[in-house]
Formats: structure tokens, C-alpha cells, sequence
């Protein structure tokens, strides 16, 4: 309790050490010494997403700043970035126009904003981030707007910034009434951004648009105030308090967009141009912030086929964040997702998200045009996955293939953590550690098909027969594990394979004899041997010596780079090699998880094999037993 006490004084003490106030002087010699001090609000949110650290991994640039939060979305945030954010900062004209987030429901729009505005927040409590203000301005202006017109080019030039905007009414009455216009006089303040407190960020929802009032973004008159200073352009009986003057400086939300009443949106005709909004009777205020709005597919394109949206269709930028496509990323969102419950007492099998996500995410593939080609190799290629008879320009060849398509439609992720929490409620409630399996979560989403009131039959149907696919992954993947874990030394075991398989193709490749260990004799390279592996993988006779001379690059490229070639050194061996020693144990597996009254040896076996899948593996010993039980019933089929 002490030491919480104490974190509690620390911060108070960090939050006290963030204040700073002096005059509109003082402030310009903080702009002399760091003139990003002054940087514009695009400039700003880029600047703190770049300060996370970038990364670029097979040709796509990763931002470190969403890791945590966005998974299977770089492409997206690439462009996000790259084609908005970066000339937006730069000043380009870009920066004169809405961002507008499109796509399907729970692609992590929302969540993308969400943390933009989270980042925000943290990144003004920096030195980097830091924002001042002029002090009392409801708007939290920019102290640069103080500078007369006619002498900005001289400031501008002196201290290497660029000034943009007028005085809101309210601190240009203020310098005038209170200050006699010596503006150097004028306090300026260091401001945190913050969301809850209205400074800042902004954030604007649609709700019924007859009760629904301009004020919301714009401000509105002070009744209360009216009567003591006579006029409606008097900005001291005037609120500036709606959305678009609390978010100056940093950004602006526009929650389904779309939805707005056509009068909300006009007003972003001008903001988004000229950088200023009407409000009142006043001239009009500038504004300096990032307006971001987002909306799903059907709903833009209703907005782009109505003619009179046309001026501000061509002052959007239309960003597509479509759903992820990559099994690995989706297995991620769920994790998040499941972490953030109270399932302390349910444990989740290996493999049982892993299920649901090769559901989804098939449901979200296009079927390819390119001949060989299915939406489980599409799958595996689009997850990194090695796949034979396609390169890694393939891969990019089938996204292009339906670029700004695919990723649009299919299973949402919120449907899925739905009946994922629904196994959980089912199995868990009535047992103090549960477990569920991928078997008890396909078995949930296919019974949550019949409850889901807008699929149609047919997609019904299709999403049926893609549940039967992840099941069939899930099935290979669970009889693979248990083979591996009944194979004692497995490791040992596949090295030893790998060694006699390799010494055989070499000398195959080079024409020569091989000597026999236990004999020391010279023979011929055993083509039984190659051939039962090879087989495996489907590598037919014809293309046997490809497939071995392709081993043998792979292995002189490891030695020439000092580098230990082993049997997970090339995926397609691997694999052989796996099926190798899975097909010669296969009977043995088979009739020990399937014996109903197992004898002291095979129990031995089982229990060997259970422990493995704990230790090892991460399964429980729940999970465990059952999933021995599955492998048997499939060896038995």
C-alpha cells in the first residue's frame, strides 16, 4: 500500500513538473530554440506515430506505434501513413482533406482512431509533443496567431515556422480589451491534450437528426450572458465549445459520418479547405486539426451516388481498411481479445483460436482465377507459409488480383470473440477450470449461423462448408501433435532421418557410392530410402531429381553462410521427414488411443505422451486425454 501511496505522489509530481506559463515573449524564444514547438496538427500526429520506431519487413513498412493494438493491417496503415499523413505534414495539400476510414464492420476502424487519440495524448506529455497556448482561449489557439499579418513573413523567416490563421474572436477581443494590444504581454500556457477534458480532440456522433443541434460542433450563444453585453457577436456571449473548437490543435472523430444530416457536413466544406468553420455571427474561426471520419462500404457508396455531395466527395481521401487476411495476425485479435475478459478459470486448448481463424479468414478470401490455385493454399501463402509451386511474386500477384476487394466482406472478428465467449459461458460456468477445445469452438460458430438473422441461405451454406475446411486444418494439425509427441527423442529421431537422407542424396547428385556403416561397404544410394520420403510430399518420380538437387543449393548456400542445415531448414522436407516418421508409427498410435482397456505398457505410452502435450505442447491435462481420444477416433476412420 506504501509503495502505491508513493507511485501516486510521483505522478502528481510528473503532472505538476508538465506546467509551464510565461508570456507570449517567452514563448517565442521556445519557438526560436525548437521551432517544431509549432508544428501543425498533421505534423503532430505523424511525428508521434514515427516516434514509436518503423521497421520494414518484406517490402512493407511496419509502424510500431499500432503493434499492439492492429494486427494483419500493414498494408493498410502503410498507405494510412505514407500517401496521407507524411505530405499532410509536409504541408502538401493533401492536408486539406477529410480522412475518411472505409470499411466493414469490426476491420478496427474505430480501434484505429481510438488509438491515435490515445497516442495523442500521450505524445503532448513529451517534450517532442509539447503544445502551448494562448491562456483562457476556449480553443486552445496557437500563440503565433497573435503576430499581426504584416508582420508574419518576418517572424516566419526569423524563427523558420510557418504561420497559419487568425484569433478566434474571444482572444481577439481579449488582446484588445485586457492588453491594449501589447501582445507580448499575452500568457501562454502549456496545454495537455486530452479527450475527456476537451482539448484537443474532438469527437462527433450522429444521433437523431430532429433533436440534433449545430451548436454540438460549433458552439452556440450564451443565453445567461446575453443580456449583460447586448449583441449575439459579442464573442463573450457566445460558448465556443462545440467539437470542432475543442479539437483545434490535434484531431477531430466523426463517428459514422455518413450518417450526419447534410447541414452538419457542410460545414466541413470550408474546414477542410480553407482551414476554418462559420459560427454565429462572427468572421470566420480557423481551426488547425485532423478530421477523421469513418463509415463502412454500403453506406459510401450511397453517399458518392447522391449528386449533391460531389464538393465534398472531391475533399475526401477514402483510406480501405479492410479486414486482416493473415491466420497468424487473427489468432493475435483473439488472444487480445480473450485477454481482456475475466477467463481466468477457463483455459483455452492450443490450436482452438487457430480454428476459428482459418474460418474467418477463408470466409474472407476471393476464390483465384489462377489455375492450381484454392483458398487454403491462398491461406497458407498469404500467411508466409511455403506452398510448392509458388514464389513470393506469386503471392503479391494474387493480392493485386483483388485489390480493394478482398478483405471487404466475410466473418467479423466481433462475431467470432462472440460465440468463442458463448463456448467459454457454456463449458466454464458449472466448472472451476474448464477447457475449451477448437472442437467446441467451430462447434459454437456454426451453431451461432442459425441465430445470425441477416445471412442468407446461401451463405449459410458457404460459411457451413468452410467450417467442414478449418475443421479438416484443425485435424491434421491435432493428429500431427500427438504422433509428434508419441515419437520419443523426437528431434534425435527426424536428425537421424535427415542425416541418412541427405548422405544419400549427395551421393546421388555427385553419381558416387555410398559406404554402408555397418558393413563398410560400397553401394549404389538407397532409392527406397529417398523415394519413401520424397513420396510424402507427393514429389513424383519424374521430378525427383529437381526436388534433390533443390536440397542440395539449400544446403551449400548454409554452408557457404556457416550456417547448420537441419531438418527445419526447408519447409517441404520438413514436412517429408514428419510424415515419415508419423506414417511408420501410425498403427502403434492408433491402437493405444483407441484401446478402451489399455494394458500396463500402453498406459505407460499414454501417460508419457499426455505429460509431453502438457509440458511441451501447452495443453492441459483435460485437453490433453481428449485430444488423444479425437487422434484416435480420426486414425480409426
Amino acid at each position: 500500500m506504501n509503495a502505491l501511496l508513493r507511485r501516486l505522489e510521483e505522478y502528481r509530481m510528473s503532472e505538476e513538473a508538465l506546467r509551464w506559463e510565461g508570456t507570449f515573449a517567452d514563448y517565442l524564444e521556445l519557438v526560436a530554440r525548437n521551432p517544431s514547438v509549432a508544428q501543425f496538427a498533421h505534423a503532430r500526429i505523424y511525428n508521434m506515430i514515427i516516434s514509436h520506431g518503423v521497421e520494414e519487413v518484406n517490402g512493407v513498412r511496419r509502424y510500431r506505434f499500432f503493434d499492439q493494438e492492429l494486427f494483419g493491417l500493414e498494408r493498410a496503415l502503410e498507405r494510412l501513413v505514407e500517401e496521407y499523413l507524411h505530405p499532410a505534414a509536409r504541408r502538401l495539400d493533401v492536408r486539406k482533406r477529410i480522412l475518411l476510414l472505409m470499411g466493414p464492420v469490426g476491420g478496427g476502424k474505430s480501434t484505429l482512431v481510438a488509438m491515435l487519440k490515445r497516442g495523442l495524448e500521450a505524445y503532448s506529455r513529451t517534450p517532442e509533443g509539447a503544445v502551448y497556448a494562448i491562456r483562457g482561449c476556449p480553443m486552445h489557439e496557437e500563440p503565433l496567431h497573435l503576430v499581426p499579418r504584416e508582420l508574419r513573413p518576418e517572424v516566419e523567416k526569423e524563427l523558420g515556422v510557418v504561420i497559419e490563421g487568425d484569433l478566434c474572436p474571444h482572444c481577439r477581443l481579449m488582446v484588445r480589451e485586457e492588453y491594449g494590444g501589447r501582445i507580448e504581454e499575452v500568457p501562454v500556457q502549456r496545454v495537455l491534450l486530452s479527450e475527456a477534458d476537451r482539448v484537443g480532440i474532438g469527437t462527433f456522433s450522429p444521433s437523431d437528426p430532429k433533436s440534433q443541434d449545430i451548436a454540438d460542433l460549433t458552439g452556440s450563444i450564451d443565453f445567461a450572458t446575453i443580456g449583460e453585453y447586448g449583441s449575439e457577436s459579442d464573442p463573450r456571449a457566445y460558448r465556443f465549445d462545440g467539437e470542432l473548437n475543442k479539437a483545434n490543435r490535434g484531431l477531430m472523430e466523426f463517428q459514422e459520418m455518413l450518417k450526419l444530416d447534410e447541414k452538419f457536413l457542410w460545414h466541413l466544406l470550408s474546414l477542410s479547405q480553407e482551414g476554418n468553420f462559420k459560427a454565429g455571427r462572427f468572421a470566420l474561426i480557423s481551426a488547425d486539426e485532423l478530421v477523421i471520419a469513418h463509415t463502412n462500404e454500403s453506406e459510401y457508396r450511397a453517399f458518392i451516388a447522391n449528386k449533391k455531395n460531389e464538393a465534398l466527395q472531391s475533399r475526401i481521401i477514402v483510406m480501405p481498411i479492410p479486414y486482416n487476411l493473415k491466420v497468424s495476425d487473427e489468432v493475435r485479435i483473439y488472444e487480445k481479445l480473450v485477454r481482456q475478459a475475466d477467463t481466468g478459470h477457463v483455459h483455452i486448448a492450443p490450436h482452438a483460436l487457430y480454428a476459428a481463424a482459418v474460418f474467418s479468414v477463408l470466409s474472407r478470401l476471393k476464390e483465384s482465377k489462377r489455375a492450381g490455385i484454392d483458398l487454403v493454399k491462398k491461406l497458407r501463402l498469404y500467411d508466409g507459409a511455403e506452398v510448392e509451386g509458388f514464389k513470393p511474386a506469386d503471392v503479391e500477384e494474387l493480392r493485386r488480383e483483388f485489390e480493394g476487394v478482398e478483405g471487404m466482406s466475410g466473418v467479423d472478428p466481433r462475431y467470432v470473440i462472440n460465440r468463442i465467449s458463448s463456448a467459454i459461458i457454456q463449458k466454464g460456468e458449472n466448472s472451476a477450470k474448464a477447457c475449451i477445445t477448437a472442437l467446441d469452438v467451430l462447434r459454437s460458430l456454426k451453431d451461432g449461423l442459425d441465430q445470425h438473422p441477416s445471412i442468407t441461405p446461401q451463405e449459410r451454406e458457404r460459411l457451413l462448408s468452410l467450417i467442414a475446411v478449418a475443421r479438416q486444418e484443425y485435424d491434421e494439425i491435432a493428429k500431427r501433435e500427438v504422433q509428434k509427441a508419441f515419437i520419443y527423442s523426437y528431434e534425435e529421431s527426424a536428425r537421424n532421418l535427415l542425416n541418412n537422407y541427405l548422405d544419400n542424396v549427395e551421393a546421388y547428385c555427385n553419381n558416387h557410392q555410398i559406404r554402408d556403416p555397418l558393413t563398410d561397404e560400397l553401394r549404389d544410394p538407397d532409392e527406397r530410402l529417398m523415394r519413401s520420403i520424397e513420396e510424402q510430399i507427393g514429389v513424383s518420380d519424374n521430378a525427383k531429381k529437381a526436388f534433390r538437387e533443390e536440397i542440395m543449393i539449400r544446403l551449400s548456400t548454409y554452408a557457404r553462410r556457416g550456417l547448420t542445415f537441419d531438418y527445419t531448414s526447408h519447409e517441404r522436407l520438413r514436412e517429408a521427414i514428419e510424415k515419415k516418421l508419423f506414417a511408420d508409427l501410425k498403427d502403434v498410435v492408433r491402437i493405444t488411443t483407441t484401446t478402451r482397456t489399455p494394458d500396463a505398457d500402453q498406459q505407460r505410452r499414454m501417460d508419457e505422451v499426455v505429460d509431453r502435450l502438457i509440458q511441451e505442447h501447452g495443453y492441459c491435462a483435460s485437453c490433453a486425454n481428449e485430444l488423444l481420444r479425437y487422434v484416435g477416433s480420426l486414425l480409426s476412420r
